[in-house]
């Protein structure tokens, strides 16, 4: 179902800085490439999934590593890659809702697979693989290991594989958010990996960002197939679309139940931290008034022995 004759596009003369990586993009390569390969996205999810829970097996026996130093430098990293793919992606998306174009340009044609756009997009879909390296991390250190996590991972790279070999034109709009999202949640991480505790509303503010996101999914989703029920052209398979609806909604609800277990329900984790924080103040303060008295006690003694 992919094309490469989309218009109007938003090409690289629309772009007044042309990284030197951004012009050696092949799409038409990239695309035959993915539409012969893509099913390998199920075999390294599987991979993936073996590796990570028999590596929690061997970390049973053994103490976490630190790690702190490489886990700032992965976070940084991404937080930077994620940031230049935001930047670069924006104007073609802009473009594809104002002026000339609307909404329905924007969701139903793919014409963002193209130039400088069309790069970030292939780095985008190729990401999903180098993003599974976030779990080493949390099993190597052993920090509690959420189904929401690795089922996040492996439905995303399923899907975008899956999406890009079609040329799923909504995919502007998933990559776009997923970008932008991404840049501030590994922005976050990478601070947070410096000893940095973070407020609880930033915390708080990543969690809606991310439900915002599967909002957005799942109304441009319905939005896709009202048009193709109602018999209009949308570049999009009917496949895809069952795959980006049931993925959007599923983490709308993973998420949601995340948020209310990590920040709204009784004893959620940073009311334990705190009552933690409040304890040991506590036994702090008692503890200086014992070595108060104590020594209010041996100066009496001293000065008795004295008189």
């Amino acid at each position: 179902m992919a094309r490469f004759d989309y218009w109007p596009r938003y090409g690289y003369d629309n772009y007044s800085v042309i990284l030197p990586f951004e012009d050696s993009y092949d799409g038409k390569k990239f695309t035959s490439w993915m539409q012969a390969n893509w099913a390998h996205s199920l075999s390294v999810s599987a991979a993936y999934v073996i590796v990570i829970f028999a590596g929690r097996k061997l970390m049973e026996s053994r103490k976490p590593f630190s790690l702190d130093t490489p886990l700032f430098v992965w976070n940084a990293g991404l937080a930077i890659f994620s940031i230049l793919g935001f930047l670069r992606v924006t104007p073609e998306w802009f473009w594809s809702w104002r002026g000339e174009n609307d909404l329905t340009y924007s969701i139903c044609v793919a014409s963002y697979t193209h130039a400088v756009s069309g790069f970030w997009t292939q780095q985008f879909v190729l990401s999903k693989i180098v993003e599974l390296l976030d779990t080493v991390f949390i099993v190597a250190r052993k920090r509690p290991l959420l189904f929401l996590h690795w089922y996040h991972h492996i439905s995303v790279l399923v899907y975008t594989w899956h999406a890009y070999k079609d040329h799923t034109a909504s995919g502007r709009w998933f990559v776009w958010m997923n970008y932008g999202v991404h840049a501030v949640m590994y922005s976050y991480y990478a601070i947070r990996s410096l000893k940095w505790r973070a407020p609880k509303w930033i915390a708080m503010f990543i969690t809606v960002l991310q439900i915002s996101q599967m909002i957005a999914g799942i109304t441009i989703g319905i939005s896709v197939y009202r048009i193709k029920a109602s018999g209009g052209e949308c570049h999009q398979t009917w496949g895809n679309l069952f795959l980006n609806l049931a993925m959007y909604f599923s983490y709308f609800i993973l998420f949601c139940n995340f948020f209310y277990h990590a920040y709204i329900k009784k004893n959620n984790r940073y009311a334990v931290l705190d009552t933690k924080k409040e304890t040991s103040s506590g036994e702090t303060k008692e503890r200086q008034e014992e070595k108060k008295e104590s020594n209010g006690v041996t100066t009496r003694r001293r000065a008795h022995k004295v008189d």
